[in-house]
């Protein structure tokens, strides 16, 4: 993993150009803030945007983290008990906007009409009826390691998590394909379209929000979206686990939600042995309050350890963001040319 650690000075370069983007703009979701995003990102300091740019062209390893920008923990206030109940003003309004600009020099962000309410800047937090589930706000289930979004053909190609409060010290795991070998025979076949990939249940109505009249999803957009989701899950297109060039590939994997191929035995096989590879060099990074970490989602599979939630405001806590390189390949599935928003 590459890391950097912030200087005092440029935490105070940082903290001068946050004071000025949240006195202009109350909300990371407005629209003019995300289409000026990838501007302002250009007066972080020049370290941290050398350090990205060597991030995205390098693809190995393909985690990274920048540490060390102050969080003041007394004004976050309480870990919230569901990402529903977002208050008028944020507390992390600063935090979001800063990951939004780390995010901004690797690509656009954007998000999911399906997935919490369609907000660009996601919560990640333990939520009591969430506590047993596949899902990143669950605590009591270790979440499998995976890609994010794999069944889906305009997944991001980089997800950025920034911590807010991490007491109980919950591992994030991680796993770099530089450091898996497979047999040539195994890359053929994971390069074949054999294989099935369901959406996980963040995507799912009873988890991404109750429909809303917005601007960018008005019901009628809401509900074709869903409906999409619900045939993935019914009749999922079959496609390649690899990708890209065999030498160097990319992924796409989420085993918890891929279906056993019991008609294709040497597909299966090849698959279980990726798995098992993967298992074997799976790494762990404790995220500490103010690190960003960024992981590239085309080769680099994450998950988390499970925990002990206590619901008392003191859980983990992180903002998370999805980053592609290329908007312009999902505007079939947006309303207009500068959404963010997939439907």
């Amino acid at each position: 993993m590459n890391k950097i650690s912030l200087t005092d000075e440029e935490c105070a370069s940082i903290g001068s150009l946050l004071n000025v983007l949240t006195a202009k703009y109350s909300s990371v979701e407005d629209e003019q803030f995300l289409s000026e995003a990838s501007v302002y990102a250009h007066e972080l300091p020049r370290r941290i945007r050398s350090f990205l740019n060597d991030f995205k062209h390098s693809e190995c390893p393909g985690i990274c983290l920048i540490s060390g920008y102050p969080v003041n923990n007394e004004r976050l206030g309480n870990t919230p008990s569901h990402w529903k109940r977002k208050p008028a003003h944020s507390p992390t309004l600063g935090e979001e906007m800063l990951l939004v600009l780390y995010g901004s020099l690797l690509g656009d962000v954007f998000g999911w009409a399906t997935e919490q309410d369609g907000h660009i800047v996601h919560d990640v937090f333990p939520i009591a009826e969430n506590e047993d589930k596949q899902i990143s706000t669950s605590s009591a289930q270790t979440i499998w390691w995976h890609t994010e979004d794999a069944f889906h053909a305009f997944s991001g190609d980089y997800v950025g998590m920034f911590c807010l409060r991490n007491a109980d010290q919950v591992p994030t795991t991680y796993a770099c394909l530089d450091r898996v070998q497979l047999e040539p025979e195994q890359v053929n076949l994971l390069f074949e379209p054999r294989y099935l990939i369901y959406p996980d249940v963040s995507h799912l109505e009873s988890n991404g929000g109750p429909s809303q009249q917005k601007a960018e999803a008005p019901n009628h957009l809401l509900d074709s979206a869903r409906q999409k989701i619900q045939q993935m899950s019914v009749t999922p297109n079959r496609i390649s686990v690899l990708f890209g060039h065999p030498q160097s590939p990319y992924v796409r994997i989420d085993p918890y939600f891929m279906k056993q191929l019991d008609d294709d035995k040497e597909a299966q096989q090849a698959l279980d042995s990726f798995i098992r590879l993967i298992d074997q060099v799976l790494g762990s990074v404790v995220l500490q309050p103010g690190d960003c970490c960024f992981i590239d989602n085309c080769r680099t599979v994450h998950g988390r350890k499970a925990f002990k939630a206590r619901y008392d405001g003191t859980d983990r806590w992180l903002k998370r963001i999805c980053v592609t390189r290329d908007l312009r390949k999902s505007r079939s599935a947006r309303s207009s040319s500068s959404s963010r928003i997939i439907l």
